[in-house]
């Protein structure tokens, strides 16, 4: 009996937790999957003074509207969530991509000389050493969550 009742223990705790931190990303289980993996950048730029919702939103919607401008279908939609749109959300839109941590990294180096192309990285002249992390952080960005869309999905905690 003592035995039952430390088991009826640890698994109520474990259900506890678990709600926690499923409660914690609302996002979850819609957007994505629960991440799997996960890890902490540490930013070199600063936020931005005016870093607001509307900056972060203006964001998206440029690159997103970019994508659309293109001659063959979106391969990811990006969105920003949270209370202040500061969580951003990368989503595969194709079967087979942005399905291995590999691939993750693949499209964040694409997005990273893409921001090292744009007209602010350049007059403050940092397009040598800012990656796409360290714009997210001037945007006031402070996680970003990429998924297959299917089974994976990786954090990144942006400090």
């Amino acid at each position: 009996m003592r035995g039952s009742a430390f088991f009826l223990s640890v698994l109520v705790t474990f259900m506890a937790f678990s709600f926690a931190v499923h409660a914690a990303d609302r996002h979850a289980g819609y957007y994505y999957p629960p991440p799997s993996t996960e890890e902490t950048y540490t930013a070199r730029a600063r936020t931005l003074l005016n870093a607001d919702r509307s900056l972060r939103l203006g964001f998206v919607n440029t690159v997103t509207a970019e994508q659309y401008a293109r001659a063959y279908p979106p391969e990811y939609a990006l969105f920003a969530k949270g209370d202040d749109a500061q969580k951003m959300i990368i989503v595969s839109l194709h079967d087979g991509a942005f399905d291995t941590i590999y691939r993750f990294r693949g499209l964040l180096a694409q997005l990273t000389a893409t921001a090292r192309r744009t007209e602010f990285f350049r007059e403050y002249q940092v397009e040598d050493f800012f990656t796409f992390f360290d714009l997210l952080k001037l945007l006031g960005f402070t996680q970003l969550t990429i998924s297959d869309g299917e089974s994976f999905a990786h954090r990144v905690w942006i400090e």
